[in-house]
């Protein structure tokens, strides 16, 4: 009897320990507030390997101060009071208790420092992604990324690296806020031909920020943070959610913020010959981006162009594109015609949500 309470107990410990490490939000000292001990820090750089708690680390780390000045450069941390500098070819390291073959999003916040070129290799075995962060949307002075991976293992190691080559081996990102969230990849379903069509599936959204989450470039729809669609461009587009920003429909939606170069896209399977409507809300994210916005749909050999007229306080307009299926799988593809930008400069545009896809048969589509 004493030996079967103790298995159930044990079995109850698995069970929590799994639990905590699958609840979305950040990592185990995801913020790094949890700071090294004196002895294992000369002035800012890391000394130990397990120095940063719940973190392994590698080439020159550096645990950076808000407030903390480089020369003439005052260093941002993003969130809380610390934050880490990874070096020429230096990264962060935790590992992960997850469910094999389940989707995760890493949701991260990363500032610019002295590179001239800054990239950062998000890895976990074995996929991996390079993401550019050359190119600051926020005026705040860092930006929120997503990156995501099905998980091959129950036990992963999420590995951020700097691969940078600079003159100065200090000079690199700053990383900060670490977050994960599982991913449930919407299905097909008879109401429409697009997955996540409202985007509600999508990355981490830090609570109390302002400056929502970029989806990077090229990102493809196996291992997308936003699942169903993909980010075929040169730029990021933006995710946003209805706690800080005007949303057309439900709590999430997309900004298109990078122009010709910020495209959103999704394959969907078509009957040739067969038509079928395209419709979807553009507006803006009441976030102060005012002008005359332009937003092109794409679908087969039909094309659109809807204009939205921004006062930057929120609103929206339904629009339509009906075509013609050409082959069995058509790309459904979203862009803005024009750069905007806010008073502050920073980058923004309009917001695309609610895209539905039918043929013009159905009863539904016919209605709108």
């Amino acid at each position: 009897m004493m030996l079967h309470r103790a298995a159930l107990a044990l079995l109850l410990c698995s069970a929590v320990h799994i639990a905590f490490a699958m609840t979305d939000g950040l990592l185990p000292n995801g913020n790094f507030e949890a700071t090294p001990k004196a002895s294992e820090m000369n002035g800012t750089q890391v000394l130990g390997r397990y120095a940063i708690p719940q973190w392994e680390i590698s080439g020159f780390v550096e645990y950076i101060e808000s407030g903390h000045k480089q020369g003439d450069m005052l260093l941002v941390v993003p969130e809380g009071a610390y934050a880490v500098r990874l070096g020429n070819e230096a990264s962060i390291k935790q590992k992960l208790t997850v469910v094999k073959g389940m989707y995760y999003s890493i949701t991260f916040s990363a500032a610019r420092t002295c590179a001239q070129d800054e990239r950062l290799n998000v890895s976990v075995t074995p996929d991996s992604g390079m993401l550019p962060i050359q190119t600051m949307y926020g005026s705040v002075g860092w930006d929120s990324y997503a990156w995501a991976f099905r998980a091959l293992f129950e036990v992963v190691h999420l590995v951020i690296h700097n691969p940078g080559v600079e003159e100065d081996p200090a000079c690199g990102p700053l990383i900060d806020s670490v977050a994960i969230k599982t991913l449930y990849p919407p299905r097909l379903t008879r109401d429409n031909l697009l997955k996540n069509r409202d985007f509600e599936e999508g990355p981490y959204v830090f609570p109390n920020t302002t400056w929502g989450v970029l989806i990077p470039p090229n990102i493809e729809d196996d291992h997308s943070p936003l699942p169903g669609w993909m980010v075929e461009s040169l730029k990021a587009v933006k995710y946003i959610d209805s706690d800080h920003f005007s949303v057309p429909h439900g709590k999430r939606a997309v900004e298109l913020v990078a122009g010709k170069e910020s495209a959103l896209a999704q394959v969907a399977r078509t009957i040739p010959g067969k038509v079928y409507t395209l419709t979807f809300s553009v507006g803006d994210a009441g976030n102060g981006c005012v002008g005359s916005m332009v937003v092109e749909a794409f679908a087969s050999r039909g094309t659109v162009k809807i204009p939205y007229e921004s006062k930057g306080t929120g609103g929206y307009k339904r629009a339509v594109l009906r075509f013609t299926a050409a082959v069995e799988r058509t790309r459904v593809v979203f862009l803005s015609t024009f750069y905007h930008t806010k008073t502050d400069g920073s980058l923004c545009g309009p917001v695309v949500d609610d895209v539905s896809l039918l043929s013009v048969r159905s009863p539904r589509a016919l209605r709108r």
